[in-house]
């Protein structure tokens, strides 16, 4: 038997107990008083499925080293632990666990988008076609 095994389903739910997960509709009103909304899907999602307004890209596998405050690889924006930063992804699995990776690092306000941009979209809220940037 192997000791300290959990499921990805256990995972997601440890990592969510910690987060305050926001709706599409907090979100937005989040990102208009000066949240940063980062989108961490690949390009093929979006260019398929477009993204929000004034959103950073900043792809799932550099996420840690470009908000990291000391990190020489930080992106500007991340100079602070108390930066409020909501991830999302397509359905908002992949931006939890995303999150709560954020968190480790000490970014404490870091959370994500309940339902990803799929909720976005279905709650009416804006969607622009995607940008070719990476952060």
């Amino acid at each position: 038997m192997v000791t300290g095994r959990r499921t990805i389903d256990q995972i997601l739910a440890a990592a969510r107990a910690r987060l305050d997960r926001l709706s599409p509709q907090a979100a937005y009103l989040a990102q208009r008083d000066g949240a940063v909304l980062v989108d961490i899907r690949p390009v093929a999602q979006r260019v398929a499925g477009g993204q929000i307004p004034h959103a950073l890209v900043v792809e799932r596998n550099v996420l840690e080293w470009r908000f990291d405050p000391a990190s020489d690889a930080r992106l500007p924006i991340a100079d602070r632990y108390d930066l409020p930063v909501i991830v999302y992804c397509e359905e908002g699995y992949t931006s939890s666990l995303a999150a709560a990776a954020l968190q480790d690092l000490g970014l404490f306000r870091a959370t994500d988008l309940i339902g990803g941009i799929s909720a976005w979209r279905a709650a009416g809220l804006p969607v622009e076609p995607a940008v070719e940037q990476n952060a």
